[in-house]
């Protein structure tokens, strides 16, 4: 019998509270023949902004691609220039970027879980999940004064020391969080409705996933063993102990049980980070490059000239390109710097895992019910701020 499908916009209002996306669907009944993501509603052009400022003036930008992984956008953007520029930072330094970054993980997963299990229903997550995620802004609050937009790891350290009572706050969060991740499963993991709405629903499979350059959660859903902490590691990355978890089955189940898991070793990777914690300066010390402290530019002409002159006019840096990856919450985050030796930098190109991760939408609805559209969105994890950067 000839059918004839029907066209449906879908968005371009928060279809899942994910941000401004709109999708293209032809629909057969309830099955969705074709699907396809059209962005652009929300584009900021991040990218050929940082192309007009001086090196570090452009880490705020970094913050407003992925507001919810602020901190790891600073530190990869960072470590690029330090790459580029030859700079090497004390070790407290890489053990507190890594405390920031697995908590800033650990805020990105658990506002995914609130409004992922929002898209399915389950309402009383979104409240639970915000009230964890507070303890974790309180950090970013007493780090830098901001409890979203931090930019607070800077080129060749950080903005200033971290407080005094950084450890026993951290350490008030590793013993919280175990028992709210139990409480988060006991919710969801056996209940037979989200299991019912996710398993077995948006699947993909490895070798789709690898063609696709998926990356993050999505990938090791399908059983892939790959992550830049452990196949490139940054930041001292290599001195801890954790593991990767992977998925079977390619769902969205599994990638719920996966970013589940991932906040347990993020939790690990910080108690060993918070317990291991070197003595050493908050700033490698490199004139007319790196600030120097405050209290050097108060007391000292030397420091205060540079500073000056650092602010004004920032750095040259020498020619060439650099690429550096660190492993987001939602996958790879790659910063490509290029360098014409002025105090700019002559083109910045971000890999945004979010964009990338986008791209397989209809791979993961095409052929299958309507009314699993909503789950796929959510179980990919997109930030439209870093996908229209």
């Amino acid at each position: 019998m000839a059918t004839e499908t029907m066209h449906i916009n879908m968005g371009p209002q928060h279809p899942s509270t994910h941000g401004v996306l709109r999708v293209e669907l032809d629909v057969d009944g309830e099955t969705v023949v074709r699907a396809r993501p059209v962005i652009g509603y929300l584009h900021t052009g991040i990218e050929k902004t940082m192309e007009s400022k001086l090196y570090y003036k452009a880490i705020p930008c970094t913050d407003r691609m992925d507001y919810l992984n602020p901190m790891g956008n600073n530190l990869g953007y960072s470590l690029a220039i330090e790459k580029l520029m030859g700079i090497e930072v004390p070790d407290r330094v890489k053990w507190v970027r890594v405390i920031l970054a697995e908590l800033t993980r650990l805020n990105s997963h658990i506002v995914w879980l609130g409004t992922h299990a929002l898209d399915l229903g389950a309402m009383s997550m979104l409240l639970y999940t915000f009230r964890e995620r507070e303890s974790i802004l309180d950090v970013y609050e007493a780090c830098s004064g901001q409890r979203m937009m931090s930019s607070y790891i800077r080129i060749g350290g950080l903005a200033h020391d971290i407080p005094r009572d950084f450890d026993k706050v951290v350490k008030r969060i590793l013993d919280e969080f175990p028992d709210k991740l139990q409480d988060y499963e006991a919710l969801l993991t056996d209940n037979e409705i989200f299991i019912n709405r996710t398993k077995g629903v948006a699947v993909i499979s490895a070798e789709e996933a690898i063609n696709l350059s998926l990356t993050g959660p999505m990938l090791r859903g399908c059983g892939v063993n790959y992550d830049v902490r452990k196949a490139e590691p940054y930041s001292g990355y290599e001195n801890f102990d954790f593991d990767i978890p992977l998925g079977k089955n390619g769902d969205a189940y599994d990638r719920y049980l996966i970013r589940l898991a991932e906040m347990r070793q993020s939790l690990r990777i910080v108690r060993q980070a918070i317990d291991g914690m070197p003595e050493g300066p908050y700033r490698a010390r490199v004139p007319g490059v790196v600030l120097p402290p405050k209290e050097d530019v108060l007391h000292k002409m030397e420091s205060m000239i540079f500073h000056f002159k650092i602010i004004t006019e920032g750095f040259k840096a020498p020619q060439g390109a650099v690429y550096q990856a660190i492993e987001s919450p939602k996958g790879e985050l790659g910063f490509y710097i290029s360098s014409d030796g002025s105090n700019k930098p002559n083109r910045v190109r971000v890999r945004p895992p979010a964009f990338i991760n986008l791209g397989s939408l209809p791979s993961l609805v095409e052929g299958r019910l309507f009314s699993d559209v909503v789950c796929a969105i959510g179980s990919i994890d997109i930030i439209l701020g870093e996908v229209d950067r």
